[in-house]
């Protein structure tokens, strides 16, 4: 049996420029994923109560406000325009959709609303066009985020003057690893801008894609690079690989779902603080996995019935699997205590 790894203790704390978080080692992290899987559970179920107690589940709605014709090259992505998808460009949405998806999605019970844009970088009139959708989100009560490519100075802090309350920029994966998916944008590009939204004073959601092809290794570096981040991500979404017909990962061979729960659980002890979310991939993982995973301490949701350009869960099947499992949504729960 591997030797336990040595845990920092957990101790509350909020994410600010000023806290100091420990630092996990490469040895530690792999020592988490090599436990007995009950062992590695019971660890990331003592965590995921000390710090959520509530024990509720985020809700998230994804639109994408503009779909398709990006120019990078990211080996899962569908909207490439390199590749031969069925995914077809569009413009940018107009706001009264925007708001009208937004509206849509609070009413389905979401409390955040995110919205995704395939650029490799926006423009500044771009910007400026999101920001009005940001603030009319903002105006119907919903927590707001936006992935919309790298970001420069300026743009990041016109997003957050708009009142974005989330930035998400994923790693995808392990530095090493990341050449294999990506070559037209820098690992170090992602960071840079990871940093421009910290600066800004906006959240940060970053996570990434499991089951790529990479190694047990490369996971547990990808899982250091967002532990080690100061302050770590408040959102940390977790994509499960969905192989798209005409990318060059169409015919990556499927993961044990088993290794998925684990990476779950994994995120969970060393960020303790974040909404560890489960994101594309869900449907093809079933309900007995998804269970799983609440176990391992996933506790947010893309909720709806598509994601960028992927199927996702209906709204009623997933409001049917949590009452199943007696997991109660963040809005529930504020409700009970406004009672």
């Amino acid at each position: 049996m591997s030797a336990s790894p040595s845990i920092s203790p957990l101790v509350q704390v909020k994410p600010s420029s000023t806290t100091t978080y420990p630092i996990w080692t490469l040895e530690q992290i792999a020592a988490l994923f090599e436990l007995p899987f009950h062992e590695l559970m019971f660890r990331a179920q003592e965590t995921h109560r000390q710090y959520f107690p509530g024990g509720d589940v985020e809700l998230a709605t994804l639109l994408s406000i503009k779909t398709g014709g990006c120019p990078e090259d990211c080996g899962y992505c569908p909207q490439a325009a390199r590749y031969h998808t069925d995914v077809k460009a569009t413009k940018l949405l107009d706001l009264d959709e925007v708001l009208e998806a937004a509206r849509a999605a609070k009413a389905a019970g979401s409390n955040r609303f995110c919205m995704g844009a395939a650029w490799r970088e926006p423009k500044d009139r771009d910007v400026e066009k999101v920001a009005a959708m940001i603030r009319g989100v903002k105006e119907l009560g919903l927590e707001t985020c936006a992935t919309l490519g790298m970001l420069e100075p300026s743009q990041a802090k016109a997003l957050r003057d708009a009142g974005l309350d989330f930035y998400n920029h994923n790693l995808d994966t392990s530095e090493d690893f990341y050449p294999n998916v990506i070559q037209t944008r820098s690992y170090q590009d992602r960071l840079d801008t990871l940093q421009h939204v910290r600066d800004a004073g906006m959240s940060v959601c970053c996570g990434g894609i499991i089951g790529m092809g990479e190694s047990r290794e490369q996971r547990v570096a990808f899982i250091a690079r967002l532990a080690n981040l100061n302050p770590y991500p408040e959102s940390v979404p977790i994509n499960h690989l969905v192989p798209v017909a005409g990318t060059p990962l169409a015919d990556q061979a499927k993961l044990d779902p088993l290794e998925f729960v684990r990476t779950i659980a994994v995120a969970r002890i060393t960020m303790p603080n974040a909404r560890v979310r489960l994101s594309a991939g869900r449907q093809e993982l079933g309900k007995a996995v998804q269970a799983m995973c609440f176990q391992a301490g996933a506790n947010s949701i893309f909720y709806g019935d598509q994601l960028l350009t992927t199927g996702n869960p209906e709204a009623l099947a997933d409001r049917q699997l949590l009452a199943e499992l007696g997991l109660k949504t963040k809005e529930s729960c504020k409700a009970e205590v406004q009672v």
